[in-house]
C-alpha cells in the first residue's frame, strides 16, 4: 500500500514516440500509452521487481523494529480498517488493470532520454513539466 502512496514520476523523451510521463520506484513500471488517451503501458518485470523490494524493505524494518523495540499491540478494530481500505485499493487497482487500453509488456523494450523526475503523492495533481524548457539534442 505504501508503494502506491508516494512514488516517483519521470518525465521522458523516447526515440520514434512523444514525450510521456511514467512512473514507479525504484524502476520504471508505468508510462503513458501511445496507441489511445487515458491507456498506460505497464511493464511487469519492473513491477514485479518493484513490489519485491518493497515487500522485503517493509519486512526488514519490521523485524527490525520487532526484535530491537517492544512487541506492538495493533488494536483489532485499526486492523479491519486496514484491511477494508486495502480491499477496496486492490479491487480499483483490478478493475484500473483490466481494462482493455492497457498494454502490458514484459519489459521496457524503447531506449528513453530523462528530462526531469520528482516524487508524488497519490492525492496530488502531478501538471507535466513544460517541454520547451529542455533542450533536446537529436540523434
Amino acid at each position: 500500500m505504501s508503494n502506491t502512496i508516494i512514488t516517483k514520476w519521470w518525465y521522458v523523451i523516447s526515440v520514434d514516440a512523444p514525450v510521456s510521463m511514467m512512473s514507479g520506484f525504484p524502476f520504471i513500471c508505468i508510462s503513458d500509452g501511445w496507441h489511445t488517451s487515458m491507456s498506460y503501458q505497464i511493464f511487469t518485470s519492473e513491477l514485479v521487481g518493484n513490489l519485491i523490494i518493497h515487500f522485503v524493505f517493509w519486512f526488514i524494518a519490521i523485524y527490525l523494529m520487532k526484535k530491537s523495540i517492544a512487541q506492538i499491540k495493533i488494536p483489532k478494530t485499526l486492523i479491519v480498517i486496514n484491511y477494508i481500505f486495502v480491499s477496496i485499493s486492490l479491487g480499483l487497482a483490478l478493475w484500473i488493470g483490466s481494462m482493455p487500453e492497457h498494454i502490458y509488456k514484459y519489459k521496457r523494450e524503447f531506449k528513453i532520454t530523462i528530462l526531469d523526475t520528482g516524487y508524488k503523492f497519490i492525492w496530488e495533481n502531478n501538471n507535466r513539466p513544460n517541454y520547451s524548457n529542455y533542450q533536446i539534442e537529436k540523434e
